[in-house]
């Protein structure tokens, strides 16, 4: 069996773009908010059913436009402070025996 090389047997090239550097984005939400927005929309719409069952249309409703106002504020306000976005302490810091000798 010879496994030879020949330019006869290639594989079958396709383009491949490397290196786009873009986050994951989904009419205008960008990476992990992706999830957070899926969980505010899936827990307004429980909101509203269980509202809707116990109370009456009317409430239902209120719950699922404030629980869909309310994930849509949060999600836009987490986003805008970055993907990577962490806590960030303001201040003066003194860290006792850093270093020790």
């Amino acid at each position: 069996m010879a496994t030879d090389f020949t330019p006869d047997n290639r594989y079958v090239e396709y383009p491949l773009f490397k290196g786009l550097q873009k986050p994951l984005e989904f009419m205008g939400i960008q990476g992990r908010y992706i999830y957070w927005a899926a969980g505010a929309i899936g827990g307004a719409i429980i909101g509203f059913i269980l509202a809707y069952c116990l109370i009456g249309f009317l409430a239902g409703l209120i719950t699922l436009v404030v629980s869909l106002g309310t994930g849509a504020a949060f999600i836009f306000i987490k986003q805008k402070k970055g993907l990577h976005s962490k806590r960030n302490d303001k201040g003066v810091f003194i860290y006792a025996y850093s270093k020790r000798m």
